[in-house]
């Protein structure tokens, strides 16, 4: 199982995380963000054909795999990971850069371009619903609704108990993997069995769905509309490539209607993939990347 080196990184924002990175130090900065509930390893393929032109840098961010699992869910609201973004790029004296992100780490990346446009020099986003998007599709559309309620049952607390009852082992084998293609991720089964069993990561990943603001209706549901849908929403400054994995069941394809009112400068890669389309479909994804950062 080949890995990269990390290095244990302290933050200002109080935490310590474990951080990948390769290239050249002065070149132009590339931050890669994971989502749940995998860590730095979702880019493994992507990192060394990105370090060729950029120094890459990718965190296991907080909660994850060996980096700071704080306790409560007030550690895990959005804009703690965004602040851990910002202060690790600072870190490496990069004032701006290009940022990338997957499931959860596209939704902090979504919020760091729009709150901190100064920094985020271009915005890559994998699989992760811009937040407008998301929320209206959560109202509007009942088959995104039906396909999210997964995540009302994330933030049930009952729910780490069942899971540390069942062990991270047979989690793996019965559920995400499940969700998955088996012959792709049975080499990396020992590593999210390691990352998922260190002391306190279950509930931690958890913690990042618990800390949410989005709201996710029952399907019988009606539940007041969040006020923000109906009002205009602030545009991206910035170019943003959205890469789509067009198979993904969690999030569906009405996650990039709309997309191009909200960002002037858009482009869209469609693959065909399911939701963790950089491993499953490594090529493409990287293919896609090194062409619009060509641009």
């Amino acid at each position: 199982m080949a890995g990269f080196e990390l290095q244990r990184i302290a933050l200002p924002t109080g935490v310590e995380l474990d951080v990948a990175t390769a290239g050249d130090p002065a070149a132009p900065a590339i931050i890669l963000l994971h989502g749940f509930p995998e860590s730095h390893r979702t880019w493994r393929h992507q990192i060394p054909e990105l370090a060729k032109s950029h120094f890459v840098i990718a965190p296991d961010q907080r909660g994850f795999a060996r980096s700071s699992k704080p306790e409560g869910v007030e550690n895990y609201t959005p804009d703690k990971p965004v602040g851990d973004l910002l202060a690790l790029a600072t870190h490496f004296g990069k004032d701006r850069f290009v940022l990338v992100g997957h499931d959860w780490g596209g939704a902090i990346a979504w919020m760091a371009a729009l709150q901190h446009p100064d920094r985020v020099e271009k915005l890559i986003i994998v699989n992760a619903p811009h937040p407008f998007v998301f929320q209206k599709s959560l109202f509007d559309d009942m088959e995104q609704r039906a396909a999210s309620q997964y995540i009302r049952a994330f933030r049930n607390p009952a729910l780490d108990a069942q899971i540390a009852a069942m062990g991270a082992e047979r989690f793996f084998d019965t559920t995400f993997a499940k969700h998955t293609d088996p012959a792709l991720v049975a080499p990396e089964r020992a590593a999210y069995i390691d990352e998922w069993s260190q002391p306190g990561a279950m509930t931690a990943m958890l913690n990042w769905y618990r800390a949410s603001a989005i709201v996710v209706p029952a399907m019988d549901e009606t539940p007041e509309r969040p006020a923000f849908l109906d009002g205009p929403f602030p545009p991206l400054a910035m170019p943003v490539l959205v890469i789509w994995g067009m198979r993904d069941t969690a999030l569906l394809p009405v996650q990039l209607k709309g997309l191009d009112a909200l960002i002037p400068d858009l482009s869209i890669v469609q693959i065909d993939a399911g939701h963790f389309v950089p491993w499953e479909k490594p090529q493409p994804v990287t293919d896609a990347l090194r062409d619009w950062l060509r641009v």
